[in-house]
């Protein structure tokens, strides 16, 4: 039954480091594990849908940022920061599981700053943004070592399912934003877009659903529409003859801009370096959820796993590569919400006796990372600039989509509309008054819908604040407009498996 107390035991102590310590400890007995149960089909077609899924979302939310950052994040600040966050979190993370990219909102993020830098001075922008990351990677450290990723022991389906809509619908967005600058281009570049965007999201999607009963098509309906629709744009005539935009490249393993990889940091006038605190602040509180709900969901428990989780340790790698993120800059990764649970479900398979089981390995996620690197040679990158940006739009709304379709939210959403006589009649939502549903389901949408509001204006910097909002808000404030047994319905932990639930400072009472 769900429950709202957890006991006094595992690693909820005051003293220093000691969540981290914990994490390496109960992990580092299972390294050899992570590579030697790696040798399966599962990882193979796993490596590659995580590829994908990971690779396009981080080029199309870079396209965003390239535009509306004055053309400094660019598709190398984009491959490069994939990498970088692949290499060391399959090597060296304590939750291998969970994807690590570039996300929607870190770019959303880094476009207010650069809108708020540009009504003074633009060409601090750099600098400044790497301040922000090396106050953020600090707060990152002190939260880490301060044990306060215990608090996601907190996070429930309201909490999570509110977060997961919002990501969805700023994935729907920005490719409906993807499509509208394709017109830019002229009415049949706009309209071509829009007809790419779609059928790409219906390939994918129908490949997908067909993959229920052919696993293969569901594995890799990214490749299939990538490079089916890519090579449809380029049919010689009319098709090839319409101005569909590309993605920009530049000079393999260099900057967009003509500058070096290492920022002049401590260029930055003093005042500005102080400045940039605050921000990095919010980006810690960002980061603290994002990454945190990602690996949360990466470890649900609809997925039998058996080894233990790092979220203390996991935190402190993220510090790690905000700090290098942001003297490099390239734009700094945190976890995938969306991405994340795919990389485990591609991973879950049957054993002899037809049970679920998860091959639990960090082989995936590293191989992934070698991929990415491979993409930032020259021949790749030639072959990056042949695809479409209406290709973006659609994946755009594929993943989002998928965030939505997925979300219990949705799922509340449909159940009261839909008649008791086609309802089974073992579902648990029948127990409850459809008016605490009802109650339940405005608190979520409300949650979501000031986090989108806030989202599409320059006060969209303070967004963390309300992101983080919505634990204390299930914590104190649910519970007093609904008693436990509607609750054990409605709402439940994330995670309430005892291998994840032991680095979040106890298992649930």
């Amino acid at each position: 039954m769900h429950q709202n107390s957890y006991n006094s035991h595992g690693w909820k102590h005051p003293r220093i480091g000691r969540g981290m310590f914990h994490d390496v400890r109960r992990r580092l007995p299972y390294y050899w594990s992570d590579i030697k149960d790696a040798w399966s089909y599962r990882t193979i077609a796993c490596t590659i849908r995580i590829y994908f899924i990971n690779i396009l979302p981080a080029i199309a939310y870079t396209l965003d940022m390239y535009r509306r950052t004055g053309h400094f994040f660019g598709i190398n600040e984009a491959l490069f920061s994939s990498a970088l966050a692949a290499m060391v979190f399959s090597i060296f993370s304590a939750q291998p599981l969970t994807i690590v990219g570039i996300t929607g909102l870190i770019s959303l993020f880094n476009y207010t700053i650069f809108d708020i830098i540009a009504l003074h001075d633009p060409s601090i922008y750099p600098t400044f943004m790497c301040w922000t990351a090396i106050w953020a990677a600090i707060f990152h450290w002190i939260v880490a070592f301060c044990n306060l990723c215990d608090y996601m022991r907190y996070v429930t389906d309201f909490s999570a399912e509110s977060f997961g809509m919002y990501v969805g619908i700023i994935y729907i967005i920005k490719g409906v934003e993807e499509l509208v600058n394709g017109f830019g281009q002229g009415n049949a570049a706009g309209f071509m877009g829009c007809m790419v965007a779609i059928l790409y999201f219906a390939t994918v999607y129908g490949l997908e659903r067909l993959g229920m009963t052919v696993r293969f098509l569901a594995d890799y309906a990214y490749v299939i529409a990538t490079i089916f629709w890519t090579g449809f744009s380029h049919i010689p005539g009319p098709l090839n003859d319409t101005p569909l935009s590309a993605i920009p490249t530049s000079l393999a393993f260099h900057p967009t801009q003509p500058r070096n990889w290492l920022l002049p940091f401590w260029e930055l006038p003093l005042k500005w370096i102080f400045i940039a605190l605050p921000f990095g602040f919010l980006v810690m509180l960002l980061f603290y959820y994002d990454h945190n709900v990602s690996s949360l969901t990466a470890q649900a428990r609809r997925f039998p796993l058996k080894k233990p989780a790092g979220f203390h340790w996991d935190f402190f790698l993220l510090g790690c590569t905000a700090f290098v993120a942001g003297i490099l800059g390239i734009p700094m990764p945190n976890g995938l919400v969306p991405q994340a649970p795919v990389h485990t479900d591609s991973l879950t398979t049957e054993n002899e006796d037809n049970d679920n089981i998860v091959i639990e390995q960090r082989i995936s996620h590293f191989i992934m990372g070698l991929a990415i690197i491979v993409t930032m040679t020259p021949p790749f990158l030639t072959v990056l600039h042949t695809i479409p940006a209406p290709i973006f739009g659609g994946v755009f709304l594929i993943v989002g989509w998928g965030s939505i379709e997925s979300n219990g939210i949705l799922r509340r959403t449909v159940f009261l509309i839909t008649e008791n006589r086609f309802l089974r009649d073992e579902e648990l939502l029948l127990t409850i008054r459809k008016r605490k549903i009802i109650l339940y389901l405005v608190c979520q949408i409300l949650s979501v819908a000031a986090c989108v509001g806030i989202s599409q204006t320059i006060a969209a910097i303070a967004f963390p604040v309300l992101i983080i909002a919505m634990i204390p808000f299930r914590v104190w404030l649910i519970p007093r407009w609904f008693d436990q047994s509607e609750l054990d319905v409605l709402d439940a932990f994330t995670a309430d498996n005892e291998a994840v639930l032991g680095s979040l400072g106890g298992l649930l009472g």
